[in-house]
């Protein structure tokens, strides 16, 4: 099984919508088959490792991270291909919560004649998906909140001033990340102040990179150089209705620009996350700025945070970052540090009982 999680993680940021999955057949003592998802619409990792291990599968067991489907898709039930391979047993990292399997594939196989297990690294293969866990259970991507904060926890050294903080390995380590997850999230203030690209640089990434606006106010113009990288993937412009019914011609411009503008109901964060699923988000990145993280806390749909403190303080004049009632490594029980050149990467996850 721990084999099948290694190969399952060489799909991270690849597979999404899908989850990452990985599996190996065995025969006796002796792996005879591997594979793991690809991609969206490639062959799922059961039958990957089915077709290595060939007719070497056929009285063996089969290691799979997460329970394997029993519905069409853009791909066949893959218990169907696990019946006819004539394999004895299944061990299960997981179930799937999809509601067109969950539970459904074990039962499948269980009712074919072939023994099943389930549980086994039950942690591991839950956390490796839980993106995909988010959207089946809360119908929201899994949200990471980042930051670049100064020692004594600011984000810039004055207000509407573009501040470098991090060094080159916090900037590699920040596009790599960038390069897993679907979409990644700013605020129109940000806009305003850092006109970002918004873009994976200088790592490899197969499939389009969402950038999400938040953008109540309309203030985003239409020569924000995001706007330049449509061909990198869609840029959309989160608002409400009533903004764009007070400036229709700013969400015109927007949209001959090359935006596409979701207009809510409301200022709504958590309704904006469900919006995103529409546009195959599993994962996003919130990079700021202090008013998008206070509202997408706020609003109880983070699950993870992420500091890049840097070795510098800014001092009085500078902005804070969310300095009242704001999360703290400390009180979320973050894990070990990482040095990553002069900077300190430190994250937790946000413990929730959903």
């Amino acid at each position: 099984m721990d084999e099948a999680l290694a190969l399952a993680a060489r799909g991270r940021g690849a597979t999404s919508p899908n989850p990452m999955v990985g599996a190996v057949v065995t025969h006796g003592d002796r792996v005879v088959g591997r594979g793991y998802h690809v991609r969206a619409g490639a062959p799922h990792a059961e039958v990957m490792a089915l077709n290595d291990a060939g007719e070497a599968a056929r009285g063996g067991r089969l290691y799979c991270t997460l329970e394997p489907c029993a519905h069409t898709g853009r791909t066949g039930p893959c218990v169907e291909r696990i019946v006819n391979a004539g394999l004895h047993d299944v061990v299960v990292g997981v179930e799937d919560p999809n509601p067109r399997v969950n539970g459904a594939g074990i039962q499948y196989l269980r009712d074919h004649g072939i023994a099943v297990s389930v549980g086994l690294r039950r942690v591991e293969a839950t956390r490796l998906n839980e993106a995909f866990f988010s959207v089946q259970r809360r119908a929201r991507p899994f949200v990471t909140m980042k930051a670049a904060v100064s020692l004594d926890g600011c984000i810039a050294a004055a207000p509407g001033e573009r501040t470098a903080l991090t060094g080159p390995e916090s900037a590699a380590h920040a596009h790599r990340v960038r390069a897993w997850v679907d979409a990644i999230g700013v605020g129109s203030e940000t806009v305003l102040v850092d006109d970002p690209l918004l873009t994976a640089r200088g790592v490899s990434r197969t499939r389009p990179l969402v950038r999400v606006l938040f953008d109540t106010r309309m203030r985003t113009p239409t020569t924000a150089r995001v706007l330049t990288t449509t061909d990198t993937g869609p840029v959309v412009v989160m608002t409400t209705e009533a903004a764009v019914d007070a400036w229709p011609a700013r969400a015109a411009g927007l949209e001959a620009a090359g935006a596409l503008i979701e207009a809510l109901p409301r200022r709504d964060p958590a309704l904006a996350m469900s919006r995103l699923v529409a546009y195959d988000v599993s994962d996003m990145l919130v990079e700021g700025g202090a008013v998008l993280h206070r509202g997408v806390w706020d609003a109880d749909v983070v699950d993870r945070v992420r500091f890049y403190v840097a070795p510098v303080t800014l001092g009085r004049g500078a902005v804070p970052w969310m300095s009242d009632g704001g999360p703290s490594i400390a009180a979320l029980g973050g894990g070990e540090p990482r040095w990553l050149g002069d900077d300190v990467l430190v994250e937790a996850d946000v413990q929730r009982t959903d």
